[in-house]
C-alpha cells in the first residue's frame, strides 16, 4: 500500500527531532602555531590546571584563527581559544577567568556527561512523539502533528537546563582555581557583565561563546557572591601580565589583520612597545621587509633578551632569501627560549639551508630537540626526513616520513614508508623497532584503504600540533586547516 502524506510527515518529524541532538563528528577550523602566544597561554593555564588536580602535560592548548569570541574544550583534554577571544580581553585576568572556566569543564567531566545528558533529554521527546503518533492513529491528525512538532522543544529545554547547571558549576570551579593560585575572579565576572546584553539577543546574533555558555541573571549573581567572598578578589594584574596580553594582541593584529587596519589601530604616534611590535610585523607583511627589518632591529637593540624579537628578525631574513643571515637571530632566540619546539624548528631550517655536512648535523640536532618537546610535530619529522636524505641515510629518511604521516593521521602512507624503512634499517635497532611498531599499528588502516580503493595521500586530518611540509616556517602565527574532532554537545563551541 502506498504511503500517504499523513504517514510520511511523522516519520520525517521523528528523523528531524532525533538528529537535532546527535553528536557532531567534526568541524573545520584553522589552527595557528606561535611560540610566543602559546607560551603566554600556557603560563596562564598551567597554574589553573594544576590547581584543578590535573597534569598540565595532559592538557593541550590550541589557538584557532577566528575573529569570533569563543573558547571550548573537546575530548582528549584539549582546550581551544579563538584569537577573537584574546583580542576581546581588556585585562589578563579576564582571559584567565575564561581559561579557569574551561578548566572547570574538564575537571568536572562535563564533556563525558553531555552524551548521557543528550540521551536523557531525548526521553521526553520520544514520549511526546509517541503520543503524537497515537493521536494521529486515533484520527486527531492536527493535534498529533502539533505534539510531534513540540517534541524537539521538550528535548532542547531539558538539555539546555542541564547545560546551565554545567556552566554555573564551571563558574564556581573557576573561582576556586583562581583563588588557589592567588588570583581574583573579578575578571571572569567583568567578562560576563561586559557581554550581559547577549542574554536578550536572538540566538543567531549571539557570539559563539554565549550560544554555548548561556548567561542568566541568576548565574551572574551566584558568581558575584562567590567573587565577593574571595580572599584575593582585589588582586590586580601585574604590569608584566598586562604587557604580555598587549604583546599577544599586537602580534595577532599585525599578522592577521590587513596592514592598513594595523597601522590605523597602532598609529606612529603610539610609541608603546606593543604598538611598535604590531607595526614592525605589519610592515614585514606589507611587504616591506627592509623597513620591517629596521623596525625589528630597533626593538632588539632596546630588548636584547626578548627571544620573540630575534625570532621575528630570523623569519624576515629567511623569507628575504638570506638564510645564512637568519641563523644568528634564530640561534639567539633558541638560546633565550630553549624549551620552544617551534624556535628549534625555525633555527634548524635556517641552518640546514647552508647545506654543508656540519650545517646538516646541527640542524638535525635542533630538530631532534624539538621532537623531544613535541614528538607529534609532523613538520619537524618532515624536515628531519629531508636532512636524513641529504646525508645519505635513506632508512632514517623513510622512517621520519612514516612518523610525519602517522602524526598527520595518514595511516596508509605511514604504513608504506615504515615498510620501506625496515629492510634498510639495522635489524633490532631502536629505529627498526619503531618502524616495525608503526607498521603494525597502521596495518589495519592500510588494508582497509587498499580494499576501499582510497588514495594513500588523502589522510583523515585530526587536531595535532603540526604544519604541512610546504607551509611557512612555524613560530610566527603559521596556520594550517585541520578537522577538529568534536563529541556530543560541542558543536559551535559547546564545551560540555
Amino acid at each position: 500500500m502506498p504511503i500517504r502524506p499523513s504517514q510520511k510527515l511523522p516519520a520525517l518529524a521523528i528523523a528531524v527531532a532525533a538528529l537535532c541532538l546527535q553528536p557532531v563528528t567534526a568541524s573545520a577550523q584553522t589552527l595557528l602555531r606561535d611560540a610566543e602566544i602559546e607560551q603566554t597561554l600556557r603560563s596562564y593555564a598551567d597554574p589553573l590546571i594544576t590547581a584543578a588536580d590535573l597534569d598540565p602535560k595532559d592538557i593541550k592548548v590550541f589557538l584557532i584563527g577566528d575573529r569570533s569570541m569563543n573558547a571550548f574544550v573537546t575530548g582528549g583534554q584539549q582546550m581551544f581559544y579563538h584569537t577573537g577571544l584574546i583580542m576581546e580581553a581588556e585585562k589578563p585576568i579576564q582571559l584567565k577567568g575564561v581559561i579557569a572556566h574551561e578548566t572547570g569543564h574538564i575537571a568536572a567531566g562535563h564533556l563525558a556527561r553531555s552524551s548521557e545528558a543528550i540521551g536523557n533529554a531525548m526521553v521526553p521527546a520520544y514520549i511526546t512523539m509517541a503520543l503524537g503518533l497515537l493521536a494521529i492513529a486515533g484520527g486527531a491528525g492536527d493535534a498529533g502533528m502539533a505534539l510531534i512538532a513540540s517534541s524537539q522543544q521538550f528535548a532542547m529545554l531539558s538539555f539546555f537546563t542541564y547545560t546551565r547547571v554545567q556552566e554555573s558549576n564551571a563558574d564556581q570551579l573557576a573561582v576556586t582555581y583562581l583563588e588557589a593560585t592567588g588570583q581574583s575572579g573579578r575578571g571572569l565576572l567583568q567578562f560576563f557583565e561586559k557581554f550581559r546584553y547577549q542574554e536578550v539577543m536572538a540566538e543567531a546574533r549571539r557570539s559563539q561563546y554565549f550560544r554555548s555558555h548561556p548567561l542568566s541573571a541568576d548565574r551572574i549573581a551566584a558568581l558575584q557572591r562567590r567573587v565577593n567572598a574571595q580572599e584575593y578578589k582585589d588582586v590586580a594584574d601585574s604590569p608584566q601580565a598586562v604587557l604580555e596580553l598587549q604583546m599577544m594582541q599586537a602580534k595577532i593584529h599585525g599578522f592577521l589583520e590587513p596592514t592598513a587596519r594595523t597601522y590605523s589601530a597602532y598609529p606612529v604616534s603610539d610609541q608603546s612597545l606593543p604598538a611598535r611590535y604590531a607595526r614592525a610585523i605589519a610592515t614585514f607583511r606589507a611587504p616591506d621587509i627592509p623597513a620591517g627589518v629596521s623596525q625589528t632591529q630597533a626593538l632588539i637593540d632596546e630588548h636584547p633578551d626578548n627571544p620573540w624579537f630575534h625570532e621575528l628578525m630570523g623569519q624576515m631574513l629567511f623569507e628575504r632569501g638570506q638564510a645564512e643571515q637568519a641563523v644568528g637571530p634564530y640561534r639567539r632566540a633558541v638560546e633565550l627560549a630553549p624549551g620552544s619546539a617551534l624556535l628549534q624548528i625555525g633555527f634548524a631550517r635556517a641552518v640546514a639551508a647552508g647545506g654543508t655536512p656540519a650545517a646538516l648535523v646541527e640542524a638535525e640536532t635542533a630538530l631532534r630537540t624539538a621532537l623531544r618537546i613535541e614528538p607529534d610535530n609532523a613538520f619537524a619529522w618532515t624536515q628531519l626526513a629531508q636532512i636524513a636524505d641529504s646525508r645519505g641515510q635513506p632508512g632514517l629518511a623513510r622512517l621520519a616520513t612514516a612518523e610525519a604521516a602517522f602524526n598527520l593521521g595518514d595511516m596508509p602512507r605511514a604504513n608504506r614508508f615504515a615498510q620501506a624503512a625496515l629492510p634498510i634499517l639495522e635489524t633490532g635497532s631502536p629505529q627498526w623497532r619503531r618502524a616495525d611498531d608503526i607498521l603494525e599499528i597502521t596495518r589495519r588502516a592500510a588494508i582497509r584503504a587498499a580494499r576501499d580503493g582510497n588514495p594513500p595521500n588523502r589522510p583523515r586530518r585530526q587536531v595535532s600540533t603540526v604544519l604541512p611540509g610546504g607551509a611557512a616556517a612555524p613560530g610566527l602565527l603559521s596556520g594550517v586547516p585541520v578537522t577538529v574532532p568534536v563529541a556530543a554537545g560541542e558543536h559551535d563551541g559547546h564545551d560540555h
